[in-house]
């Protein structure tokens, strides 16, 4: 019979505390250790002394079932090529089993560490160990969770760029649609403030337009140098100077953060596009390169993570939660879930209904059934979800015909989530 050995991993940046245990419970071994090779190595000499005390006849490898609260990280990723189990635990799971056994509140990393040792001891049928994605798809992950940063970021900017205009300089609102786009930072650069820019020329704005390929030149250069030279309320000289050296530092903050953009775009064009999965990403109606990389990256690649596509969902977030007791039921939507997926798959439903004849028929009849907008994408995300885990299970490519028959069975629109 195999060796088996449980370890509770309580982690911290620079060090981790360890409980290994016998599968009847028994502490073999405790100790802290600190974060990088060194502690891998005493990670592993301590797993050899906790074999040891078990006093095993296996003369196999023993197995090594490691509970930690965190999915990544250099330290997950040594375990996991050394052969380990790994359990990714929520620290909420954790929180409220520790609250089985005591309702105190004591808490303490070598208490962290036996919980976590004994979750994995108990439960690990009801865990979800990390998934075995293969490096490609980890640094698809790497570089679209860092493109989809820097966009919420570049928004950040823009919305503090337009409440400074809005206070000293309102005149830029009404000239510039777009805070971020190219010939606005160009053109704002040069005039920051109420003055310069009323000096602007007819020539300088229209290069700033060409510069940045935009069309019908000549008449936007005419509406930006009227709005700019409109009469505004305005605010005593020496604030003007000051919210226009924060506005420049903005402009200049701006620019970079197109310029990384665009250059992590090329980044998860180069890596999506390589993998074997692309093309099935790509087919999925509403489906682009940066969702179909945002999606994969967070769904990840291993062929046994989701056996059914009801498992796919419920780890998506799109599928609902039903709550039922006595004569009382409730369907109501997830909220703990993977937000940086359910806000692709949000983004492919909503542009799905633009593209597949058959998605914007099942949002029609959930319209029409009384459902809200949100709740009808939310829900036709969910089906998505299956087509996709269908065409992915089969290595098939998407076809609108056979995702979505010409009738549509009555069970696919019954169930609302609230």
């Amino acid at each position: 019979m195999t060796t088996r050995v449980l370890v509770g991993d309580d982690w911290a940046e620079d060090h981790h505390d360890l409980e290994f245990q016998a599968p009847d419970g028994r502490v073999l071994a405790r100790g802290r250790v600190p974060e990088g090779p060194g502690g891998i190595a005493r990670f592993h000499e301590m797993t050899a002394q906790a074999v040891a005390v078990l006093d095993s006849d296996d003369t196999g490898d023993p197995e090594v079932a490691v509970g930690i609260e965190t999915d990544r990280g250099l330290w997950v990723q040594a375990l996991l090529a050394a052969g380990c189990e790994v359990f990714a635990i929520n620290p909420l799971q954790a929180a409220r089993f520790r609250e089985r056994h005591g309702v105190s509140g004591a808490k303490a990393d070598r208490t962290d560490a036996h919980a976590l040792a004994d979750m994995v001891r108990t439960d690990a049928h009801q865990l979800r160990q990390v998934a075995g994605d293969t490096p490609l798809v980890e640094a698809i992950k790497v570089v679209s969770r860092a493109h989809k940063t820097l966009i919420a970021e570049r928004t950040r900017q823009v919305q503090r760029l337009r409440f400074a205009l809005r206070d000293y300089f309102p005149a830029a609102l009404d000239a510039f649609a777009d805070l971020d786009a190219a010939d606005t930072l160009e053109l704002l650069a040069k005039a920051p403030d109420p003055a310069s820019a009323s000096k602007l020329t007819t020539a300088q704005i229209t290069a700033a337009l060409r510069h940045a390929h935009r069309k019908h030149v000549d008449l936007k250069a005419a509406q930006i140098r009227q709005a700019l030279r409109a009469a505004h309320l305005t605010q005593p000289q020496p604030v003007v100077a000051a919210y226009a050296a924060t506005t420049k530092a903005a402009v200049a903050v701006l620019t970079v953060l197109n310029q990384q953009i665009a250059e992590l775009h090329k980044a998860v064009d180069a890596h999506f596009g390589v993998h074997p999965a692309a093309p099935i990403l790509l087919s999925q109606p509403g489906m682009g390169t940066i969702l179909g990389a945002r999606v994969l990256a967070e769904f990840g690649d291993d062929p046994n993570r989701y056996t059914t596509a009801k498992a796919r969902k419920n780890y998506a977030g799109t599928s609902p939660i039903t709550r039922q007791s006595g004569r009382k039921k409730t369907v109501t939507a997830r909220h703990i879930r993977n937000d940086r997926l359910i806000d692709a798959l949000a983004s492919q439903a909503f542009t799905a209904i633009k593209t597949s004849p058959g998605a914007r028929g099942y949002y029609d009849a959930l319209r029409a059934r009384g459902a809200w907008h949100q709740q009808a994408i939310r829900q036709l995300g969910n089906r998505l979800v299956g087509i996709l885990h269908g065409c992915l299970k089969t290595s098939t490519l998407y076809d609108e015909t056979t995702a979505w028959p010409a009738t549509h069975p009555a069970e696919h629109v019954t169930q609302l989530a609230a």
